[in-house]
């Protein structure tokens, strides 16, 4: 359905509520206005005031939403009135507008509602100077700020309400629905010809990456939109067993189909190499047939919502699907075949195991032995999880706390744009401060500045062309004005996690139009709004690059450091566990993991961008990255196994992992060890396969028994990939033993 495509590409529908909020708090504000006959310039406060008030407040809880917005009021009356007061004091005005800038920034380190706050105060301070608020029109101005902060309550608590457990039904919806755009996907890679195969490659990597996203972005909400910590800590289980398996089967279809086996590096990397046969065509025989059928069966399943479950015919197709779990159940076909055949299987149990976490017990009537036996598996996992651990706390202090050192550096920053901006225009240097604090929002490095920089000002430019053209359609019509900048506002949300140049073009065009109620719109005007923006886009950078600076290179390393420290916790634990070791929180040091590892993927963007001059550095950053995604997957996938053994009866612990999993560890420490700088020597250990080293202990045959094959194969292409990771870090690798002896 179009309606399921569109909820899957705004995970929760958050742009889309994000956007109808603020438009709904801005159009009541207007018409409230307009009932008491309020002129155009407060009109554009109490919107502005509205939207403010809007997209400021973060918090999750629907109380703590009511109390950060009761605290928002005095103090945006407080600014507007410092603002009139100060508007004749040029100096002391511009002092106290670094001052409050300063402490705007500082109350980050106070969690969502110190940015929310300082964030008001911050830009009802610039409202005031872009109306030209004086002591005069106080009472007006207050008037105005009174009814747009009520009318923002309004629509947020009645008309757009919005809980944490609402939200939470809607990313799980989100990501059922990125689950059968996956699987979709899979079908397409079964029969793609040899030509169509990058293609479909690549949409299969971006499915992954945005499953992946959802599936982040349900862990954010688990705690506030569950009603215990074991029901959170179930669906975590169950959302990541879904997101493992779906993406396990799409490497085993890749598989399938291939040469040889494939690196899961593909599934990462754009335009890696994939083993294909010269003459390979879609097949038709019984295998392949079947398997096409499954996966269209498999899809059906996800597709459904989880309250559409009963029926016989669903029944018997979930039956089939499970099935595959059993060895005897395969249909004669070749290896790879077969372990897709598997894959299905286990994707089908993932499917079921979310629907019993989100709909409860089902009816089982129609049950064959092997959904019994996957019911019975279920109901053992929920006795042994537990709960998810809290993430530590930021132990940074001082100058090396990262919003004490954004305050220092938007503050000399915001001193250096004044001076510039003023000397461009004494009556609208207040853009180049906007510019140069806007650019430091949600930025960590010089690189990420420079790049917010660079996409505010493409944005800036090409929408002062389109408040030129719209300025002139528009003319004296206020009330035609009003509705495409609330049309532009609502743009302005929805595409602002997509594109900061898009929503800078937007934030622009409104502008335009609003110069244009108040009757000072000109060329001249929208000319020095790109000339402020400039200006303030380059005191940012120049006030990063020299006070207190964090390097890209510096910010990068430490995200680095910090995903190789929790990839060895993950494969440390998951490795002891299968080993027969005690059990922890498998899952939540996973999602640590992911964490860390989004974090790195954006702060490397500065690297990675188009218009960077450092090709090779690009390429090499994106397949570190692509490396590290690949031994992430891996390592979730362990963790997920491992988490089975205590009640499992088909994974058991095999102590002979133990000695692999010490390989890997010491490899993972000494990549950390070389990125942290910490001056520890040690070279990465390279050895054969993770199978023929368990078969070294002397009984001769594979684990095939206690640890099953998939365990083994996550383990081997763990291990390689930590290998692999030693080239681009520059890490020297011991040659092995049989390699010495023949060098010898």
């Amino acid at each position: 359905m179009l309606w399921d495509r569109f909820a899957a590409s705004d995970p929760g529908l958050l742009r889309l509520t994000a956007g109808l909020r603020t438009v709904g708090a801005i159009g009541l504000t207007l018409v409230v206005l307009a009932l008491l006959g309020t002129d155009v310039t407060h009109m554009v406060a109490g919107a502005m005031t509205a939207m403010t008030a809007t997209f400021a407040i973060k918090d999750t809880l629907v109380r703590d939403q009511a109390v950060t917005l009761a605290l928002g009021l005095p103090v945006a009356l407080a600014a507007t009135a410092l603002s009139a007061l100060l508007a004749s004091q040029v100096i002391v005005g511009d002092l106290f507008f670094v001052a409050l800038i300063f402490g705007a920034v500082y109350c980050r380190r106070f969690g969502e509602r110190g940015t929310a706050l300082g964030l008001i105060g911050f830009q009802i301070y610039f409202l005031s100077l872009f109306v030209g608020a004086s002591t005069t029109a106080l009472p007006a101005l207050f008037l105005a700020l009174l009814i747009g902060f009520g009318c923002s309550a309004v629509v947020r608590f009645a008309v757009v309400p919005e809980t944490p457990r609402r939200v939470l039904a809607r990313l799980r919806d989100a990501f059922r629905t990125r689950v059968a755009q996956l699987v979709s996907l899979q079908i397409e890679l079964l029969d793609a010809e040899p030509e169509q195969l990058e293609k479909v490659l690549d949409d299969m990597r971006r499915s992954t990456a945005r499953l992946h996203e959802a599936a982040l972005m349900i862990q954010g909400r688990l705690e506030e939109g569950t009603q215990d910590a074991d029901k959170a800590a179930l669906l975590q289980r169950r959302i990541a067993d879904a997101e493992i398996s779906t993406e396990r089967l799409g490497m085993l279809l890749l598989n399938a189909r291939s040469a040889e086996r494939a690196d899961t590096l593909t599934l990462h990397l754009p335009h890696a190499p994939v083993p294909l046969t010269g003459d390979w065509r879609p097949s038709e025989d019984d295998a392949t047939i079947a398997l096409r059928r499954d996966l269209k069966a498999l899809h059906l399943l996800v597709d459904r919502p989880a309250t559409s479950d009963g029926g016989t015919a669903v029944a018997h197709l979930r039956n089939r699907l499970l099935g595959y779990r059993d060895e005897d159940k395969l249909p004669p076909a070749p290896a790879g075949i077969q372990d897709a055949f598997r894959g299905i299987g286990e994707a089908a149990r993932s499917v079921l195991g979310l629907r019993l976490a989100l709909g409860g017990p089902q009816d089982e009537s129609d049950d064959s032995p092997a959904t019994t036996r996957s019911r019975e598996e279920f109901d053992a996992e929920d006795i042994a999880l537990a709960s998810s651990e809290k993430p530590g706390d930021d132990d940074r202090t001082g100058l090396q706390r990262p919003t004490t050192r954004a305050a220092f550096q938007v503050s000399v920053g915001s001193v250096l744009a004044i001076i510039g901006g003023e000397l461009l225009s004494s009556q609208r240097w207040y853009w180049a401060v906007l510019t140069c604090w806007v650019v430091f929002l949600n930025t960590a490095s010089t690189g990420e500045i420079l790049v917010k920089g660079y996409r505010r000002l493409l944005g800036t430019l090409l929408g002062a062309v389109a408040g030129v053209a719209l300025a002139g359609v528009v003319g004296d019509h206020t009330w035609v004005a009003f509705a495409l900048v609330l049309l532009f506002i609502f743009a302005m949300f929805f595409t602002a996690p997509l594109s900061y140049a898009v929503m800078s073009f937007f934030v622009t065009a409104m502008l335009g139009l609003l110069y244009t109620l108040l009757n000072s719109y000109s060329f001249d005007v929208l000319v020095l709004r790109i000339e402020e923006t400039a200006i303030g886009a380059a005191c940012g950078v120049v006030a990063a690059v020299l006070v207190l600076p964090v390097h890209t290179d510096r910010r990068t390393d430490e995200l680095l450091g910090t995903v190789l420290d929790r990839l060895g916790d993950v494969a440390s634990a998951a490795v002891e566990q299968l080993s027969g070791g005690p059990s922890s929180d498998l899952l939540g040091k996973a999602r640590g993991l992911d964490t860390a590892l989004d974090e790195l993927r954006d702060s490397t963007n500065p690297l990675t961008y188009p218009i960077t001059p450092l090709r090779g550095r690009r390429q090499t950053v994106r397949y570190l990255v692509a490396l590290l995604e690949t031994c992430a997957y891996h390592a979730r996938a362990l963790a997920a196994t491992a988490e089975l053994v205590p009640h499992s009866k088909t994974v058991a612990a095999d102590p002979r992992l133990h000695r692999a999993g010490r390989r890997i560890a010491h490899n993972i420490e000494v990549l950390a060890a070389h990125v942290g700088d910490k001056g520890m020597g040690g070279e990465v250990q390279s050895a054969a396969s993770i199978a023929s080293t368990l078969r070294d202990d002397g009984s001769g045959t594979p684990p095939s028994g206690a640890v099953t094959f998939r365990v083994l194969r996550h383990l081997q292409r763990l291990d390689e990939g930590v290998v692999g990771l030693a080239r681009p870090l520059d890490v020297p690798v011991a040659e092995r033993a049989g390699e010495k002896a023949v060098r010898g």
